[in-house]
């Protein structure tokens, strides 16, 4: 195992730079995310790491050693593609052991390290089938044990569950996880699922535009995202964002509405909730928000209420089996201690 340091990456294809001066380190053992839109950087950043593509200037070290121009085979990491990659003539054992007989280790080695990674994945039955006999789950657990026999210092997956149905995605993450915790080596992901992050993670990096917007553990980017970008993309669905302005320590929208905040900010400010801190109104409900019904969703447990709030798409998700109509007028319970606010002009969270 190993720690990863990246310090002020940039990669540019001609003129155009798409990784700006990135830093970040990696703890040993440690499972990070690297989460964003798709064209944030994160697949260049993570395929940097892996030798796959050229660093235009900053230091990527890998343990005690820079790796800028040292060879992919030579770094001692194991990616996993979005694509699997397998070769469609070999058996399971063949795909596993395929680099292992590269490296020309002994016969009784790759017999031993295949039959271990194919126990921890639950591959033993299937080492004799090929690719095109395995469902899209088990091609996958087949990729990650090609990876785990080369016993890395790193793991890099580049979005691997992408390619697989939901109820599969949920299987898979929860193998991966299990993976880490049995084998505590250090793992970098890319995903643009912020669920896959939030739900793997020791550690989220979220990207944006080529730099790094914030990282930390999943639930203080939950509870305490930096700015606006963050507060919309982690959550599903992501934060409320409503404008309006702050004066004398309330803010207030342009319809009325108005909620003290304890914040020393003052002017145009953007006030953000989660959708579940956003229950109906009841007789208890000091602080009232009215919207116009758009759309219920029910997901079983609970019910998402998509309305219309002066003219922002409003996100609240209800417990219970309440029936609605669209178009009805409803209002929502604010608790003032469960909102966020941000600087309208800088879209950074005010404290």
């Amino acid at each position: 195992m190993a720690n990863v340091a990246i310090s002020d990456l940039r990669k540019r294809y001609g003129r155009n730079e798409v990784l700006h001066g990135v830093s970040l380190t990696i703890n040993d053992g440690e499972f990070v995310t690297l989460v964003g839109p798709s064209g944030c950087g994160k697949s260049t950043l993570l395929r940097m790491m892996a030798g796959l593509e050229h660093v235009t200037s900053g230091e990527i070290r890998i343990g005690s050693e820079v790796v800028n121009d040292v060879p992919p085979k030579d770094r001692n990491i194991a990616m996993v593609f979005q694509s699997y990659a397998l070769y469609p003539h070999m058996t399971v054992l063949g795909n596993m052991g395929f680099a292992l007989r590269l490296a020309k280790t002994a016969k009784e080695q790759i017999t031993d390290r295949v039959g271990r990674a194919a126990d921890i994945l639950g591959l033993r039955p299937l080492l004799a089938r090929q690719p095109r006999q395995l469902s899209g789950g088990q091609r996958q657990r087949v990729a990650m044990g090609r990876a785990i026999v080369r016993n890395p210092k790193v793991f890099l997956f580049d979005e691997p569950l992408s390619n697989l149905d939901a109820q599969l995605r949920v299987k898979m993450r929860t193998e991966i996880k299990e993976l880490h915790q049995r084998l505590k080596t250090t793992i970098v992901y890319v995903t643009h699922d912020q669920i896959e992050a939030m739900t793997m993670a020791d550690r989220i990096v979220v990207m944006r535009d080529g730099i790094i917007e914030q990282m930390g553990g999943p639930l203080e980017l939950y509870d305490r995202p930096r700015n606006i970008f963050v507060a919309g993309f982690i959550g599903s669905p992501g934060m409320n964002l409503i404008e309006g302005t702050v004066t004398d320590g309330v803010f207030r929208t342009a319809s009325g509405f108005s909620l003290p905040v304890a914040v020393g900010h003052a002017g145009p400010a953007i006030l953000g909730i989660r959708p579940e801190e956003l229950p109906i109104a009841d007789a208890n409900s000091s602080h009232v928000l009215p919207a116009t019904l758009r759309v219920v969703e029910p997901t079983g447990p609970e019910q998402q209420l998509i309305v219309d709030v002066e003219g922002t798409e409003v996100v609240s998700v209800v417990r219970g089996r309440v029936v609605f109509r669209p178009r009805q007028q409803v209002q929502f319970g604010i608790d003032p201690a469960k909102v966020h606010l941000f600087d309208a002009a800088t879209g950074e969270r005010v404290e």
